[in-house]
């Protein structure tokens, strides 16, 4: 009996958030490394960057959660949308890494407490995707304390107090089930610098009752109340096939390179197609999301590696080459990643132009109760913080 529709206005105003805690007014230096052939080292495994906005979402599994899973995996490239507008008060661009986790499913380990860790720390977009579309609901026994401590125990939140750290659970059962007090493990939260914000699925007065907006409140966290019933309403507009088009073309500009490259070309086609799949205006918000720079797959995509400062096509082994490479001098290696780098950035400032029409679009047709309140109440938080903190939000 979950929630369709909003998490991911949720997670919106988790970046939002971000700014409750503000950007690092001055940038450190930090050393840039190289980029040498195929190294598919994990996110959380790289030197932390500065202005990073670290995201855990808990989602409950269990057999009433189908609605609030179709929305994580619809919504998701809306939260990556709105944070592109994100800056930082130095003017740098704030890194996203979301992590997941599920609970409640009788699939998983009663000896784990039912809670899996299904991606850590990853900005890989594709990965993200890929990770919510393997998610399957089954009914199970729902301990939001024992998943929040689990994720803090987890999860290398790393000490960097310029950091945004949030967490983001969401059920309906009573925030108290199981051994692990919540209150023990949101004030470990609070410790480590990390908000809790929780979205109850159901009635507001039944989720404070049963303690879920308490479990948000001792972290200074926002708590939410989501109406399962509410129909997400979708406005088509001229745009979307275009940018449907445009972003097979997009596809056609990666060059992969390293043992995994064509593994992760066909995950970005499989991602494409999902969110095709789940409904055409997810295919157009992903294709929004590519056309990003949060969308960087340096590690197995050529043109993103060249952008790094210290990049040479010659460090590449050439077994780890593309067929299309191979043989080829190194004037013309280069010479051929930067045509592709000229027609991505072509297609994505088309991609752009034609979304800014498209939402102008929408905002013209879409009547005042079609957003949904979960949706206005994030948007208005976000410009709230935004106001109050020192990143900007450039819509």
């Amino acid at each position: 009996m979950k929630n369709t529709r909003q998490i991911l206005g949720l997670l919106c105003m988790s970046f939002a958030i971000t700014s409750m805690y503000g950007c690092e007014l001055k940038p450190k230096k930090t050393t840039a490394e190289p980029v040498l052939a195929q190294v598919f080292s994990p996110i959380n495994d790289e030197k932390p960057k500065n202005n990073t906005v670290k995201i855990a979402l808990l989602l409950d599994t269990s057999n009433s959660m189908d609605g609030l899973i179709n929305q994580a995996k619809s919504q998701l490239w809306d939260i990556v949308n709105k944070f592109t507008y994100a800056k930082c008060g130095n003017e740098e661009r704030p890194e996203l890494q979301i992590a997941l986790y599920q609970y409640g499913n009788d699939n998983l380990s009663s000896r784990e407490g039912y809670i899996q860790q299904v991606l850590n720390f990853s900005g890989d977009l594709d990965d993200i995707s890929e990770k919510l579309f393997s998610l399957t609901t089954n009914g199970g026994e729902e301990f939001c304390g024992e998943v929040i401590h689990t994720s803090l125990k987890q999860l290398n939140w790393g000490d960097n107090p310029d950091n945004l750290k949030m967490i983001f659970i969401a059920g309906n059962e009573p925030f108290t089930q199981g051994k692990l007090n919540y209150k023990d493990a949101v004030t470990n939260a609070k410790e480590k610098d990390i908000v809790v914000n929780t979205i109850f699925c159901g009635n507001y007065e039944q989720g404070i009752n049963s303690d879920w907006k308490n479990g948000a409140t001792l972290t200074g966290g926002e708590y939410i109340a989501i109406d399962h019933n509410r129909k997400v309403v979708h406005i088509d507009t001229p745009y979307d096939d275009v940018i449907i088009q445009l972003n097979s073309k997009l596809n056609q500009t990666y060059v992969s390179y390293g043992a995994l490259g064509s593994a992760k070309m066909e995950q970005q086609r499989t991602q494409d197609s999902n969110a095709y799949e789940l409904e055409e205006v997810v295919a157009v918000k992903r294709a929004v999301s590519k056309s990003s720079r949060l969308y960087n797959n340096k590690k197995w995509d050529l043109v993103d590696a060249s952008d790094d400062a210290t990049f040479d096509i010659a460090m590449i082994e050439k077994d780890e080459l593309p067929k299309e490479l191979k043989g080829k001098t190194k004037a013309e290696m280069e010479s051929y990643i930067q045509e592709k780098k000229s027609d991505r950035s072509k297609i994505q400032n088309e991609i752009q132009a034609l979304n800014a029409k498209r939402e102008q679009f929408i905002a013209e047709k879409q009547k005042d109760g079609e957003k949904g309140e979960l949706e206005n109440a994030m948007l208005e938080a976000i410009k709230k913080q935004a106001a109050k903190k020192d990143y900007k939000w450039e819509e």
